[in-house]
């Protein structure tokens, strides 16, 4: 950290560095902040959307030199709402665009002016919010807000350091208070993951005020979410084909290691699991015929997929270094309706396009979508109508957003999950009207019971129940049903969980490492539970969740 300047008002190259150090402060906490998480389950966490929101404002903010303080807080409010990840994400772009309603009327703010337009952010937030809970990122930066303007009314010359500091003060406070005020953090015996997020950014931003800089940031970088494929030159891949297969194991005398020995000769980064019923390969190789043909020794192979590694590098190259367009590029109307859903994994969105999306933008859990992925996907859609479906509660928010920003009519169903935006589309119908679509998707969504499988990301402990790091964890309606080491347990309790004695209709998707077979066993689950059901098999191939599961 460097020394500290005397500072008495903020002016925009001083706000530009206040934005970057709480960018900066969150990036640091992010990891305690996603520790919060009710679930340990490996999800969208609140840290890593804070920090990615928060990054977008700052790539910006580090472009620009010496503004004035109106561009420098429209430049933030603009980059936030477009970066924005998750709900807290929204919500914090929502807290920054009331703030600088209020601070781009100002060529320097005082700390009068800072409560003033904190408590303005505030406002806004709660406006954009239907149904706003207590306990949360909302109630920390209301309560903060309010006490700072409080003691400004007390005393109108209150300098913008105090300000700061009662910010940060009560909202400590209220971020303890949050554990009692919300049923579900007070189960886990933690606090709100925003209103900690929320804080860590304002730290950053009185660290700024107060002329400390992090030692390694003296010139910001821009934040980078990948990796840069074009520093990779095409004589740095090895073997060309990508090899992937599982092979039943009939031959049960037959030696894995000698496989596992021969594939090493003829490839690399080679791993091979085994179990009583099945060999499952992953390898590169310039041979990939010689690969499955030692698994074929074993038995019928279940699943193959071989991919060549040179032609998606070159592709993935020309896709890094393509221009991206400097203006929004909206396809002009071609047909009166068309759709954008959320989703991960090849199968679902082949599912999704069989089903008339015109664009599927890739994420869901651990990876969700900023407010401009979806906008430039509404943008693209050559419909006067565009209906979006998110596909996941904590992408309802940003969808939202988008829709706000686009020239076009774009109406989000709030899908919650996979099996809500297919039940959605099925009702659809191309030849209605507006209205009755989007009251039949609304009502269509409502009859679904959605649950699902994944693993605990860390050791936990939940109601009283201990949760261990790698067990899986079933999940109703996203409420935790079970967890265990097996499986099979957790798949067995959760379908009872889900099927009532009317339930006519169930949809099995299944995605990366699980098999035809293994989602066949789940399908056994579901007519032990009711005869009648007629039942839908999906290979989603979406990561994180093994299972997805839906009733109707």
């Amino acid at each position: 950290m460097s020394n500290t300047t005397e500072h008495t008002t903020i002016d925009g190259q001083l706000f530009r560095s206040m934005v970057i150090e709480g960018a900066l402060a969150i990036r640091d906490k992010k990891e305690q902040a996603n520790e919060l998480n009710v679930f340990p389950v490996p999800d969208g966490d609140t840290g890593t959307n804070m920090s990615l929101t928060m990054a977008a404002a700052m790539d910006e903010m580090a472009k620009l030199d010496a503004p004035p303080l109106s561009k420098a807080v429209d430049t933030t409010a603009s980059a936030l709402l477009r970066g924005a990840r998750g709900n807290s994400g929204v919500i914090l772009s929502l807290l920054f665009r009331g703030l600088a309603k209020k601070l781009r009327e100002k060529e320097q703010a005082d700390g009068r002016d800072l409560a003033i337009a904190l408590r303005e952010g505030v406002d806004t937030a709660y406006k954009a919010v239907m149904k706003p809970a207590e306990g949360t990122i909302l109630t920390v930066s209301r309560v903060a807000a309010q006490y700072a303007l409080e003691k400004c009314q007390a005393d109108p010359a209150l300098p913008v350091a105090a300000v700061l500091d009662a910010v940060l003060e009560r909202g400590e406070t209220a971020l303890a208070e949050t554990t009692a005020q919300n049923p579900v953090l007070a189960k886990a015996g933690v606090v709100d993951a925003g209103g900690f997020g929320f804080l860590a950014i304002w730290g950053g931003m009185r660290d700024a005020f107060l002329g400390i800089r992090r030692t390694h940031t003296a010139a910001p970088v821009a934040n980078r979410t990948a990796a840069d494929f074009g520093a990779i030159s095409d004589e740095d891949i090895t073997y060309t084909y990508c090899t992937e297969f599982i092979a039943e194991r009939r031959d049960k005398s037959r030696n894995v290691a000698r496989m596992r020995a021969l594939l090493g000769e003829i490839g690399d980064s080679l791993v091979v699991v085994e179990d009583d019923d099945i060999v499952k390969v992953h390898v590169h190789t310039d041979e990939p015929n010689k690969a499955i043909g030692e698994g074929l020794k074993f038995g019928p192979l279940l699943t193959v997929k071989i991919e060549n590694m040179r032609e998606q590098h070159t592709a993935k190259v020309l896709e890094e270094t393509a221009p991206v367009p400097k203006e929004r590029v909206i396809a002009a109307p071609e047909k009166k309706y068309g759709f954008v859903a959320v989703a991960a994994g090849a199968g679902l969105k082949s599912v999704f396009t069989d089903l008339g999306v015109d664009r599927v933008v890739q994420g869901g859990q651990t990876m969700n979508p900023s407010t401009n992925d979806i906008l430039r996907a509404v943008d693209a859609v050559p419909a006067e109508i565009v209906y979006v479906l998110p596909n996941n509660k904590n992408i309802i928010m940003a969808a939202e957003q988008a829709a706000h920003l686009s020239d076009k009519t774009v109406i989000v169903i709030p899908t919650k999950n996979i099996p809500q935006g297919i039940s959605a589309l099925l009702v659809f119908d191309p030849d209605g009207e507006q209205g009755q679509n989007t009251a039949g998707m609304t009502g269509a969504i409502a009859g679904v019971r959605a649950g699902q499988v994944t693993y605990a990301a860390r050791d936990s402990e939940f109601d009283g129940k201990k949760i261990k790091e790698g067990e899986y964890l079933a999940l109703c309606e996203g409420k935790l049903c079970a967890s265990h080491k097996k499986a099979y347990d957790v798949l067995k309790k959760l379908v009872r969980e889900m099927v009532e004695p009317d339930s006519a209709f169930a949809t099995i998707i299944f995605g990366e490492g699980v098999t035809a077979e293994d989602a066949a066993r789940v399908e056994e689950l579901f007519r032990k539970e009711n005869k009648n059901l007629e039942v839908t098999m999906i290979d989603g191939g979406q990561p994180v969740y093994y299972y997805i599961l839906s009733v109707e």
